[in-house]
Formats: structure tokens, C-alpha cells, sequence
């Protein structure tokens, strides 16, 4: 395969994932503000930070208001990583190789950019009409993935597909668990609504990953910090913790050729997480082990672009998780 189709086709899945991931991340934190007591202190400008924009919203923004914010990661093209410019991108990708996928894949993921387009700047209106502007967005996408996971062989050009995807949404993960675990909560931690808050901040950290009720399933029904961070970060089952997203990456790399020097870095990153001892863990000792992950899965991404891409450039931390 050339790799400059094997690239195209990475980062495809790539922004594909990313635009979904952005899209409940805000949903999510929407949820956690909504539900959060009045003692609990969250800023917009959080999701900013996590995501390692603040620096590029402030050469285009003066204030880090909620409107301007959702306006920078939901449609402002300037931002490569905003929902419509990811959109875009894959559109874009997607246009280039056509020809190895199957017919109908071009339609959605065109569908899929024309609602984005038409759609984004409603969903900066009001959050009742992001909720629903974004949900369209994560059930298209959705769709898209549906169709290529049924209808494509798993042969090389879909380990590149799974490779991008899995990467993305792994560090996705870490940064949803980041964002919330940051979150200042009632300093009373032994009242009722220091517990209310602990409890719906968590749940609502489920929900943005659709992990709720498989946790409630392996886990138990009471929603606790590190039980949740532990889960979404070493579950071996669930589509969406880091670990399982290292297993399908591992699964993929098994398949390519010369796969030892990105395997060995993959492997960096399950040792990580191996030892990582979750109970009563701090918000600051979860943040450096979470900031840690998320290098290590820079890393890999440095492996596979090294082993398998045309013309290999190295990337900062920022256009590693966020441009191509």
C-alpha cells in the first residue's frame, strides 16, 4: 500500500473520531455545569486548557466567555481541531481515496459535513440547540462507522482506519477524565452536597463516553471517582478506555509489517498504565498520570508516522492531538 493512502486513511479516522469526541465533550461538560451545586467552581475555559488550546483561542479571542468558546471548538475553522474543521478535513481525506472504500462512505461522511456546515452555527445559539446539533453530529458520524466496520474486509487499508481511530479516542478518554476530575467541589467533603456533587460530576464523565450502564453493570452502582477513573482507563471490555483502545491499536499493528518499534512504544504505555494504583487518588497525582498517558500516546503516534507515513514530520504535543 502507499503510504501516503495508508496516511490518508489514518487521519481520516482520526478527524472523524475527533468530532465526535469534541462534540460530547462539551456535551458533557454542559451537563457537569447544569448539575453541578452552586459551591462547585468550574470554568469554560477548562475544556481550553485540557485540550491545549488556550494559547491558540487567545491570539483570536479577548475573553474566555462560554459563547466565544463554543464558537472556537464547535465551527471556527481557524482551530484545526473545532468540530467542522475536523469534519472537513475528513471530507477532504476521504475525497482523495474514494476508490478504496466502499460507494456509500463518501455519501455519509458528505452528509455528515453538510449538516455540520449548515447546522454549527445554531448550535452556538442556545445549549438546549447544541444539545441537539451536537447529538446529530455524534449519531451521523456514528453511522459512518456502522457502515465501515460492517461493510469494509479487515484487511491493511482498515488497520490504518483502526489505528487512527483507536489513537484519537484513546487520548479523548484522558482528557474527558481530566477536565472533570479537575473540577472544584465543595470543600465540605463530608456533607450532602459535597456528595451530590462528587457523584453527578463522575456520572456526568460516564455519560460523555456512553459508559454509564456498563459501568453500573462491571463495576457497581455507586459512582466514585477513582472506581471511574480505574474503569475508563483499564477496563479490558469497554470499546472506550484506554486500555481496550491500546489492545485494538496492538491487534492492528500485528497485522502491518515492521510493526516492532511502534508495538514496543504501545507497550510503554500499557506498563503506565499497569501501575497506576488508584485508590484515594488526587486530583493533581491523577492530572500527572493522565499528562503522562497522553505522552506516551504522542509517542505512538511519532512510531506509527515514523514506520509508515510518506513524508514524516515530527509534531508538537498540540498538533499531535489536534491538526494533522
Amino acid at each position: 500500500m502507499l503510504s501516503r493512502v495508508a496516511e490518508s486513511l489514518y487521519w481520516m479516522a482520526r478527524y472523524l473520531e475527533r468530532a465526535e469526541n469534541t462534540a460530547r465533550f462539551i456535551n458533557s461538560t454542559t451537563q457537569v455545569l447544569l448539575d453541578l451545586p452552586r459551591g462547585a467552581s468550574f470554568g469554560w475555559d477548562t475544556l481550553l486548557k485540557v485540550a491545549g488550546l488556550d494559547a491558540l483561542y487567545n491570539q483570536h479571542y479577548a475573553a474566555a466567555n462560554e459563547a466565544d468558546i463554543m464558537r472556537f471548538l464547535i465551527m471556527d475553522e481557524r482551530n484545526p481541531g473545532s468540530i467542522l474543521a475536523s469534519i472537513h478535513s475528513a471530507r477532504e481525506n476521504t475525497r482523495t481515496f474514494r476508490e478504496v472504500l466502499p460507494m456509500e462512505i463518501w455519501e455519509r461522511i458528505n452528509g455528515l459535513y453538510l449538516y455540520s456546515r449548515d447546522n454549527a452555527a445554531r448550535a452556538t445559539h442556545s445549549r438546549s440547540q447544541r444539545y441537539e446539533v451536537l447529538n446529530g453530529i455524534i449519531e451521523r458520524r456514528q453511522s459512518v462507522i456502522g457502515l465501515l466496520v460492517g461493510s469494509m474486509s479487515h484487511d491493511l487499508v482498515y488497520q490504518f482506519l483502526k489505528l487512527g481511530r483507536s489513537l484519537e479516542r484513546a487520548d479523548m478518554t484522558t482528557r474527558i477524565i481530566d477536565v472533570n476530575s479537575a473540577v472544584n467541589l465543595p470543600t465540605d467533603g463530608t456533607s450532602d452536597m459535597a456528595h451530590m456533587a462528587r457523584e453527578r460530576l463522575w456520572m456526568s464523565t460516564l455519560n460523555a463516553l456512553s459508559a454509564y450502564q456498563m459501568y453500573r453493570q462491571h463495576v457497581g452502582v455507586h459512582v466514585e471517582g477513582p472506581r471511574v477513573a480505574k474503569y475508563l482507563l483499564t477496563d479490558s471490555h469497554f470499546p472506550r478506555t484506554v486500555t481496550h483502545c491500546l489492545s485494538e491499536i496492538e491487534d492492528a499493528l500485528s497485522v502491518l509489517i515492521d510493526s516492532h518499534a511502534p508495538l514496543q512504544t504501545a507497550r510503554i504505555a500499557w506498563r503506565r498504565l499497569e501501575a497506576m494504583r488508584f485508590d484515594d487518588v488526587s486530583p493533581a497525582v491523577l492530572h500527572e498520570h493522565l499528562d503522562q498517558i497522553q505522552a506516551d500516546l504522542a509517542n505512538l503516534h511519532d512510531a506509527i508516522s515514523r514506520k509508515y507515513f510518506y513524508l514524516y514530520q515530527p509534531a508538537t504535543m498540540q498538533e499531535q492531538s489536534l491538526a494533522q
